[in-house]
């Protein structure tokens, strides 16, 4: 649960950055307060709701530590966006699609700050079969450049719509449930495969887990839809190959897997997107 700031004093009992700090309600629940400068001072202490601009309730002690990745002022425009989602769409949205938004927005900003460019030709067939979906992200697209002033990819709004149906806090029907467990396994079977050849363990607790996690399962409703990740880095794909050969080595038998799992061959692009979001967790969980 994601919400605006209520009328009672809260006890601030843990830093999370200068602009976030966990909190207990005065019911006794736990939650997320979010506030310019709220993280400064010493805790425990009391802050008055003057102070709080933001509160996330339902977020797990693993996702908490996101706000330490992301900033503030995305999280709160992303908070904005799930608050006009959630009247929009016809489906709840897990507690976490605040976080889970907020982090695809600051990815793809990263990447037009760095000019990495992926254009993903989804338009038509997800503005055919999410047109609810498909308007926020492009709602949210016009927002970024005005608040942010930084021009994303009209593309993105594809990106977007695809975060925000793996938000949903539950599959819709039988047929999604079926693809949903279908993604859960070859997620499973891919997070394996990552652990066996760097030899560690990933937290499936985690948040970096979360995001990563949607990311894939992005790309395997793309396979699904037989769509194929259409961009201008093939130069980046074998310049990341050179100098990630073991995450390119991992993303290989990755591709094999799928392959011989779904009878699906990886294009370039996609492993591409695949080694960029594998790096990712690598780097995040220490690996």
């Amino acid at each position: 649960m994601f919400g605006k700031v209520g009328g009672a004093v809260l006890l601030a009992k843990r830093k999370l950055n200068n602009n976030a700090v966990l909190c207990i309600d005065s019911a006794g629940s736990e939650m997320i307060a979010m506030g310019k400068g709220v993280g400064f001072g010493t805790l425990p202490r009391e802050i008055s709701p003057a102070e709080i601009e933001r509160t996330f309730y339902n977020i797990s002690p693993a996702d908490q530590n996101v706000m330490q990745d992301l900033p503030a002022d995305v999280v709160l425009f992303a908070a904005k966006i799930i608050d006009i989602a959630s009247n929009e769409l016809p489906y709840p949205l897990s507690s976490n699609a605040p976080l889970l938004l907020a982090d695809h927005i600051n990815f793809a900003m990263e990447r037009v700050r760095k000019r990495l460019k992926v254009q993903m030709p989804l338009a038509y067939d997800v503005q055919q079969m999410y047109p609810r979906e498909y308007r926020i992200g492009q709602y949210t697209v016009e927002r970024v450049r005005k608040e942010f002033q930084i021009g994303l990819p009209k593309e993105e709004a594809v990106g977007i719509a695809m975060n925000l149906l793996s938000a949903k806090a539950e599959p819709a029907d039988q047929t999604e449930q079926d693809e949903a467990a279908q993604f859960a396994e070859m997620l499973e079977e891919i997070t394996e495969i990552v652990e066996g050849d760097f030899h560690q363990i990933i937290d499936r607790d985690s948040f970096n887990y979360s995001r990563y996690a949607t990311h894939v399962q992005y790309l395997f409703k793309r396979i699904r839809t037989q769509t194929a990740i259409d961009s201008e880095n093939i130069r980046m794909y074998k310049s990341l190959r050179e100098e990630f050969p073991e995450i390119a080595d991992c993303v290989s038998h990755i591709s094999d897997h799928i392959k011989e799992k779904w009878g699906y061959e990886l294009s370039e692009e996609e492993q591409l997107y695949l080694m960029l979001h594998v790096n990712r967790i690598c780097v995040k969980e220490g690996l």
